[in-house]
């Protein structure tokens, strides 16, 4: 069977000036664009062998001033591979959102589809799956007055982490911990925003400073603080439900300076490193998530196997030694909605699931 007219779009932030006209050839994704045109052979879920002439990809830009023509444009794809933040230069996916929901009510596949996003890639997803191997005890504070109770009974225990259901770079996240055990009403907080300091507080101004985190349907989520955090974070790049290379680095904003010290000499952020799948010491954590928790993860948030992003990442922070010594996993955020860059050893991967997702569109 040859399939020639497989037709995928590439949606990106269009140029402020460009609009319409800017062409995905001139941005950071014009790698991916070109290996979906000169993809060749590849095989189904089914395992029959389809013939691709090369997939034609058209560029997509966005922003809310051209929606309507964009989403003219786009009636016939089979296929909407979307790279928008949604918090970067203080976009907002709102209107973005509601094309590609429109969309896909006409049949096309998007991907990262609003709703899967809403369900796996907000923080939200800590709580949903705290039941997992991955999880802690997470709570989920949908008020300010929640969170007044469960927050004093969370730091009896342990320092804590806050974060909002939505950010980026550390904006939103809080480390949180008792000052003194006798003055359980004074907190110590550092805010994980680079160039923060540890500041002591009462109860009543640092819920003031959570307050904007609970607008329009908003929560935080509270999790344990993993004492482990200083060796770094492992980000596993998955691409369907397969792991197609990982990532590590040192983020250490929520790292507290050596004792004596300023906050100042706190470490810094280390590069992040690529590595393919087969990296030998991440084989345990690649084969507990292809094998079981990606699942269980789909299970829990009601997402079919087929809806998962083509390409996604899920972040891990190393958790406590298990009984025989072995590694356990905390999950930190799951991102799913502009996951770029990533390790080349996704590339093809990226490809091979794309104009299959494409081919079963085309049978229907």
């Amino acid at each position: 069977m040859t399939q020639s007219n497989q037709r995928i779009a590439i949606v990106f932030p269009a140029d402020a000036n460009e609009l319409a006209a800017t062409q995905v050839a001139n941005t950071r994704l014009a790698g991916i664009a070109q290996a979906l045109t000169s993809a060749g052979a590849q095989v189904t879920s089914a395992g029959a062998q389809v013939t691709s002439a090369g997939a034609q990809v058209i560029s997509a830009p966005f922003c809310d001033a051209i929606a309507d023509q964009m989403q003219a444009q786009l009636v016939d794809i089979d296929l909407a591979l979307v790279w928008v933040n949604p918090f970067e230069a203080g976009r907002d996916r709102s209107g973005l959102n509601a094309v590609l929901r429109s969309m896909a009510g006409k049949g096309v596949q998007v991907s990262a589809h609003p709703d899967v996003i809403d369900k796996m890639g907000t923080k939200d997803v800590l709580y949903q799956t705290r039941h997992m191997a991955w999880g802690t005890d997470s709570k989920r504070y949908g008020s300010i007055d929640s969170m007044r109770a469960g927050l004093l009974e969370s730091l009896k225990h342990s320092p804590r982490v806050l974060k909002q259901l939505r950010g980026q770079s550390g904006d939103g996240v809080w480390r949180v911990r008792l000052s003194d055990p006798a003055q359980p009403q004074l907190f110590a907080v550092r805010h994980a925003k680079r160039g923060c300091s540890e500041q002591l507080m009462d109860m009543d101004a640092f819920l003031r400073l959570c307050q904007p985190y609970f607008a329009q349907g908003g929560a935080m989520i509270d999790q344990p603080y993993q004492d482990r955090l200083q060796e770094g974070m492992i980000r596993c790049y998955v691409v369907g439900n397969q792991v197609a290379g990982f990532g590590e680095q040192l983020v250490n904003a929520l790292y507290p300076a050596p004792a004596g010290m300023p906050d100042n000499e706190a470490p810094e952020p280390g590069p992040r490193l690529y590595f393919p799948a087969d990296r030998p010491d991440f084989q345990d954590l690649k084969r507990k998530l292809e094998d079981e928790w990606i699942a269980q993860m789909c299970e829990s948030l009601a997402i079919k196997p087929d809806d998962l992003p083509v390409l996604w990442d899920v972040d891990f922070i190393r958790g406590d030694k298990s009984s025989s010594g072995q590694d356990t996993y905390v999950l930190c955020e799951i991102n799913a909605s502009s996951v770029y860059p990533f390790p080349p050893s996704a590339l093809a991967p990226l490809v091979q699931v794309a104009l299959r997702r494409c081919t079963a569109r085309l049978k229907l």
